[in-house]
This record gives structure tokens, sequence and C-alpha cells, in this order.
């Protein structure tokens, strides 16, 4: 009979839709706020995606809210092999719950959180046990997550009815939610969890670093936000990698436009062309663009509210580029493009600059101009 460990931390989330960016430390006021648990509904749809092998299963988990009720109330053969001391539970009862479930020899892990809980499971020293992440929590920066409830539940089922239990490596970041609250980004890398090889379901390593495309685009958003000054205007073109930047930041943006971002708030949404040159006036000002995907090019392809008159204002040594790794490599070595309608401009802003990858870490690539004789020999 397979052993399924189940975590719920029951209170992750709960800041989230308050506004206190998290819950660690301030469960009393996000209470006082009317925070209402999330998590406990997410865990239970991540479960209940193991209901056909409820009868050949069994769930191993922690008194309570911690897990036991949900495993009952789906009807799962539950075995409670932890109860925390007191009413309240806190990350001391995840890392108990975790050592109490490596030592019954479970064959997987689910758990129910955030980043802080994954920080948990690191500090409990699971070793090789495999884990999935149901996100849960109002950070969920590491790899170790499914992308829905459900599918982490998928990923669960699918790797223990497998003949080949292929795993893989992936990291624990977290922020300080303290420090973030205060305006300061500061980030840590925890460790390396087990993790089931994904087949889609978590996101698979698309390069040479560790981390998954997803992963890389959120180290990608701590680095540059924290790097950012007070009173400069970052102007942010469209992708998914600089959308990273907006939702790590928790405000709104648009996927497909050009948004700006002042004293870490957004000040624009689907600004115009006409609009950046009045933020260019009024402020000084970095430009965040990232390369399309395959293609390359970097400024002149579904960013044409940047014009020449804007990047003229911006200047090329304000000219801030993010891409994972992963897109990188699909370039197979070719250079960035550039073909913004103006030849000036376009030979203002080629030769070499630096890209952010990731958390402290950055490439030096070469620009082109979109007309350069590189494309017709190519």
């Amino acid at each position: 009979m397979r052993k399924i460990g189940f975590i719920v931390n029951p209170i992750a989330g709960m800041g989230g839709r308050v506004g206190l960016k998290g819950t660690d430390g301030v469960l009393e006021e996000a209470l006082i706020r009317g925070a209402v648990p999330s998590a406990p509904d997410k865990a239970m749809r991540g479960l209940r995606k193991l209901l056909s092998q409820k009868n050949n299963w069994q769930i191993l988990t922690g008194e309570g809210e911690l897990g036991e009720r949900i495993s009952r109330e789906l009807e799962f053969k539950t075995n409670v092999v932890y109860r925390p001391a007191g009413t309240k539970t806190s990350g001391a009862d995840t890392v108990g719950l975790a050592k109490a479930l490596v030592l019954e020899h479970v064959d997987l892990i689910l758990f129910a959180g955030g980043d802080g809980t994954a920080r948990d499971l690191v500090a409990a020293h699971i070793g090789e046990t495999p884990v999935v992440g149901i996100p849960a929590g109002v950070k969920v920066h590491s790899p170790v997550f499914a992308t829905h409830p459900e599918t982490a539940g998928e990923l669960a089922l699918r790797y223990l009815m497998g003949n080949k239990r292929r795993k893989r490596e992936a990291e624990v970041l977290d922020i300080s939610e303290k420090d973030y609250r205060a305006g300061n980004v500061v980030t840590e890398l925890f460790g390396y969890l087990s993790v089931p090889d994904g087949a889609g379901l978590l996101q698979n390593r698309k390069a040479p670093s560790p981390a998954s495309e997803a992963s890389a685009q959120r180290e990608i958003a701590m680095e540059l936000i924290a790097s950012m000054e007070a009173g400069v205007a970052y102007l942010l073109g469209p992708g998914t990698t600089t959308r990273e930047v907006s939702l790590s930041l928790y405000q709104p943006f648009t996927l497909l436009g050009v948004d700006v971002i002042l004293d870490k708030k957004a000040i624009l949404i689907d600004a115009t062309e006409q609009q950046l040159i009045g933020v260019c006036r009024e402020h000084p000002c970095r430009l965040v663009v990232t390369p399309t995907g395959g293609q390359g090019f970097l400024l002149g392809r579904g960013n044409q509210q940047i014009s020449p008159a804007v990047l003229e204002m911006i200047g090329p040594e304000n000219m801030i580029v993010v891409a994972t790794t992963g897109k990188l490599a699909e370039l197979q070595h070719r250079p960035l493009m550039i073909d913004t309608g103006d030849l000036k401009t376009d030979d203002a802003f080629k030769g070499y600059t630096r890209i952010i990858t990731g958390f402290s870490a950055s490439v030096v690539y070469p620009v082109r101009s979109g007309s350069a004789s590189y494309i017709s020999n190519s």
C-alpha cells in the first residue's frame, strides 16, 4: 500500500488579500483586517485528484487542520502521525510533521502552503523524499510547486503510479516578508527539495540553469527590484519576464503593453508613446526590455510605443535587458536584434549589453541592428 504524506499550512496565504504581502508574523493583523483561510480549500482540491486510489493508498498526516480533517472528509484511509502542542499551528509543526512522515517512509509528501512552508521542509532535512507543492501561499517563487492545486495532485498521482519514478532537485527560495513590507526585497536560497519530473505540471529545466523557466523569471524580478532606485521611473516592456516584476511588486500590469513603475508602484498601465515621453520629461528613466522568444528582437517588435523619440530621451546606458538562460539558448548564439525604424537610434543601441538572467546572475551579449548584414547571411 502506498503511503502519502499530506501537510497543510492552514494559515498560508491569509495575508495576501488584505494587503499584507504574506502572513509571516502578522497573522493577528490579517485576522483583524478580515482575512479568511484559503489554503485548506486549495489543499482539498489537490488531494481530491488522488481519490481514484483512496482504497489502495493511505494518507499520513497531522491532526486537525494540518491535514487530518481534509483527508477524512475525502474518505481516505487516514493515519495521524503528528499532533501539534497547541491550538495554533506554526512552522515548527510543519517541521515536526515532515520529520514524522520521513520516519514512516512515505512515498511522497504533498504539501499546501507557500515558500515559507517549503523552507520548513528544507529545515526538516527530509532527504530524498519527493515533494509536490500545492500553491497556497502569498509568496510562491520556488519551483517545487505545481502550477495549480489540481495539477499538484495530478503530478503526485502520475509519479506514484508510474513504473519509473524520475526525480530532480528544485530550489527553495524565499523573500523576507518583513523587509518586503518595508520596501526592501531580500531573497535567499534556502536549499533544495526533490520533486517528481513534472512533464509540464512542474516547470521543467529549459536551460543549463537548475531553476525552472518560471523560477528564473522570478529570480530576474528579484534582482531588478532589489536594484530599483527611488525617484527613478522604470518602463517595463512587454513579455512574461518583465511582467514578473509587476507580479512580484503586487502591481497591476499589461502583458502586451508598456507599464511604468515609480518607487515600486505602477503609475501608468499600457502607456502610449506620448505618455512615455511625458514620464521621461519628469523623471530619470530606466528601460526594462526582454527579447522576443525565438526571434530575439529587443526593440521594434511588439513594443513600438518605445519609439526612437523615447529611446533618445532614455539613452542606451539606461536600458536594462532581462532574459532567462532558456530564452537565450533558443537563439543558438545569434545576437539580439534592434529595428526601431530609425538607423541612428539602432546604431546608438547596438553593441554589447549586460543581460540579467537571474538573481546575481548576468551575461554579456551582442546586440545588432535589424538591418545588419547578419540577417541576410543567416
